[in-house]
């Protein structure tokens, strides 16, 4: 028996739940279809899910196709949610996009299948609600071609768009010869000599350059009806690849949903990608801890305990300790890669009833860990717990997950766009041990530089690797990255090198009765002490400058409101960069994309369309914004020896 891992990706309301269903019905997993508007179908288990109609959180259904286990991995569309989608793609062999035969090519399409195309995934396309009015099937398929860049190879056909009756007409396959041969020169040297290509062979070729990503097969069909679903059933089991796997390989996996179970026990969803994990076997987590395994139930068909091989998904009990995106044992493909943007907007949550805040912390912290990208800041001195957001509908999720699991009622603030700080210049600081004003035993030297877009914090070694044991040169690169969260004006500092230049130690001084001495011997909490005060001193002198996050925005209007339309966007700051009849192009700050998104309906009639995603950081115009400080501030000297040595 052969496993698919599937996930199917899709914008909002482009009919991705609807087509699982019809999937799980096909396949006899479901007696009746399930409806997202009457909030019965299978995947949306979370009653927020079954009132809005939407997907929040991802949910794994198998079924069989043949002699091929398909473990259907159903993900949520907007934008709010694309945590979800991030973590699903680390597990997948492949994957759905659906499209919507209406609506067409969308901002969320383009983001979903640039990051497939990016990781590799192989891809078919399902071009959905060919039986809604104003269905555009063949138009849709140009747009795949052009605003995608996709190569792409129509299966067929469709037969009464826009109505009741429309129906899929798969090709007999010599249509496809035209895409097959641009990648295959032996298939079309066969054509050439003989003027016929067996239609085996024709299928083979396709199915090796789809999972080689070189084609995108695209179906067309309607979930609610079902028509072309049982085509694209076919499709899955012929041209998508099997999960792969050594079974008796060294054990690699990766977490990707966690949840509590009845009793409050945490269960982990993982695919196993080497290697077999049993029951009381003792995993290897991030941090360097380790973990027994006291239950493992495989999703498959039939469903099956106790161990999960290579290729496999598998919910796990045991791991109390493990956070969503963890790699189990030796690193996984693609393991730690984030494909997405990060959260751009922050809000405070409080509680209705003060007494309750250690609670609200509690919850916020199990949510936080089954959804990494959900950031938690506390800050003691004002009581306040702050939290990261993509959108405004994440709101209304936390406040009804926290009031159903845990009976807390919250309110927030309003949100505020989280901006970010960058390094101008090129400054370096340092503190030598045993001199004035240091009081450490340490000495630590620094330079912040300027680095590559996008590429985050690195930090570089400018001194011989032995000069300084490893657990404090440890301490230092974790220290300067937890540092670097709250930069000169309180934001997290990005794209910037951090290079150590100088370092010296006391090495470990005894009495003569063998008690160690700590007075004349450098500990680790020496150097994690010393540390923030000269990263915090060497990017003053670098200085920083403060970028505010811009998206990139479509919008899709009627061509005689543009007139309307454009000075309401330049009051918001917004840039447009390409104009055409009835769409705009362009950027916009973060912080405006809501209120924009809110005065559309009554610039447009209610006919504008908006679609926007992040794009890039930005100086920000006029006077940078300040961020309040959390925990003890190394841009006040005083005050944080004052603290610091203290606590030492």
């Amino acid at each position: 028996m052969h496993t698919l891992n599937l996930g199917i990706l899709a914008h909002v309301d482009a009919g991705k739940t609807s087509l699982t269903e019809r999937l799980l019905l096909a396949a006899g997993v479901i007696d009746e279809l399930g409806s997202v508007d009457d909030g019965s179908t299978q995947t949306d288990t979370l009653d927020l899910e079954r009132r809005r109609g939407i997907t929040i959180r991802s949910a794994v259904v198998s079924f069989a196709v043949g002699d091929t286990t398909v473990n259907l991995i159903d993900t949520p569309g907007r934008p709010d949610f694309i945590a979800e989608v991030e973590r699903v793609l680390n597990v997948l062999d492949g994957a759905v996009l659906v499209v919507s035969a209406v609506e067409g090519v969308q901002a969320q399409t383009r983001v979903l299948m640039r990051t497939l195309r990016r990781l590799g995934i192989p891809a078919l396309v399902f071009v959905n609600k060919i039986d809604r009015r104003g269905a555009r099937p063949r138009a849709v398929l140009e747009e795949l071609a052009s605003r995608l860049a996709l190569p792409v190879a129509a299966m067929g056909e469709v037969a009464g768009a826009g109505t009741p009756e429309a129906a899929f007409v798969p090709y007999g396959g010599a249509e496809l010869l035209d895409v097959v041969t641009l990648h295959d020169d032996a298939l079309l040297a066969a054509y050439v000599r003989g003027g016929a290509v067996p239609p085996v062979r024709l299928r083979a070729a396709l199915a090796a350059q789809t999972r080689a990503g070189l084609v995108h097969p695209v179906f067309f069909g309607s979930a609610i009806t079902g028509a072309g679903v049982d085509d694209l059933v076919a499709g899955v089991r012929e041209l998508l690849p099997a999960a792969g796997g050594d079974p008796g390989g060294p054990v690699s996996g990766a977490v990707f949903k966690v949840e509590r179970g009845p009793a409050g026990e945490k269960l982990a969803y993982a695919r196993l990608f080497s290697g077999t994990l049993r029951v009381r076997d003792r995993l290897r987590l991030p941090g360097g801890g380790e973990a027994r395994v006291t239950g493992v139930d495989v999703l498959s068909i039939p469903a099956s305990r106790g161990s999960v091989a290579a290729g496999q998904i598998a919910r796990l009990r045991g791991l109390d300790a493990v956070r969503v995106g963890d790699p189990l044992g030796e690193p996984p493909p693609r393991a730690g890669e984030g494909h997405f943007a990060p959260p751009t907007l922050e809000t405070v949550v409080r509680p209705a009833r003060p007494a309750d805040r250690g609670a609200l912390l509690l919850a916020l912290t199990r949510l936080a860990e089954q959804d990494p990208l959900i950031g938690l800041r506390q800050d003691d001195a004002r009581g306040e717990v702050s939290l990261t957001l993509y959108g405004e509908v994440q709101k209304e999720v936390i406040q009804a997950t926290l009031l159903e699991e845990d009976g807390l009622e919250v309110s927030f603030r309003k949100s505020t766009t989280i901006c970010v700080e960058r390094p101008v210049g090129s400054g370096a600081a340092v503190e030598l041990i045993a001199v004035d004003p240091n009081p450490f035993l340490a000495t630590v030297g620094l330079r912040v530089e300027p680095g590559p877009p996008g590429g985050g914090v690195a930090f570089r070694l400018e001194v011989e690797l032995g000069s300084l044991p490893y657990a404090f040169m440890r301490t230092i690169e974790e220290t300067v990255h937890e540092t670097l969260r709250q930069g000169l004006r309180g934001w997290q500092v990005i794209d910037c090198v951090v290079t150590l230049t100088h370092s010296g130690y006391w090495a470990r001084q005894s009495h003569s009765g063998g008690v160690f001495d700590k007075s004349m011997s450098s500990t680790a909490g020496d150097f994690r002490a010393l540390t923030p005060l000269v990263v915090m001193e060497a990017l003053r002198r670098a200085g920083t400058v403060v970028c505010e996050p811009v998206h990139r925005f479509t919008l899709e209007l009627p061509a005689d409101t543009t007139g309307e339309v454009l000075p309401v966007l330049a009051r918001l700051g917004a840039v447009p960069r390409a104009q055409g009849p009835g769409l705009i192009e362009g950027e916009i700050p973060a912080a405006r994309v809501h209120e924009l998104g809110q005065r559309l309906p009554g610039l447009t009639r209610g006919e504008g369309v908006l679609d926007s995603a992040f794009e890039r950081y930005r100086p920000v115009g006029g006077p940078a914004p300040v961020r309040p400080r959390l925990g003890h501030d190394p841009l006040d000297r005083k005050e944080y020896l004052l603290r610091v040595r203290r606590r030492v």
